[in-house]
């Protein structure tokens, strides 16, 4: 007998999130670079839904200087 799962809203942003992530990091290692422990952490507050990925962004950009004024 088969059940079915269900999944809450939350559980398939939180999968979704989480696909993207690895993709991305996938896309990194590639290029033969790797994700800084910091970027790691923001990743992870992303996942579990704590920050947006405008928030994201704006961190790897603060991170590594992007949004200074020259």
């Amino acid at each position: 007998m088969m059940t079915a799962t269900v999944k809450t809203t939350a559980e398939l942003i939180r999968e979704e999130r989480a696909w993207n992530v690895a993709q991305a990091r996938h896309s990194v290692e590639m290029e033969g670079l790797s994700v800084t422990p910091a970027g790691l952490q923001d990743a992870q507050e992303y996942i579990d839904g704590h920050i947006d990925s405008d928030e994201l962004v704006a961190r790897a950009r603060a991170r590594y200087g992007l949004d200074k004024q020259s």
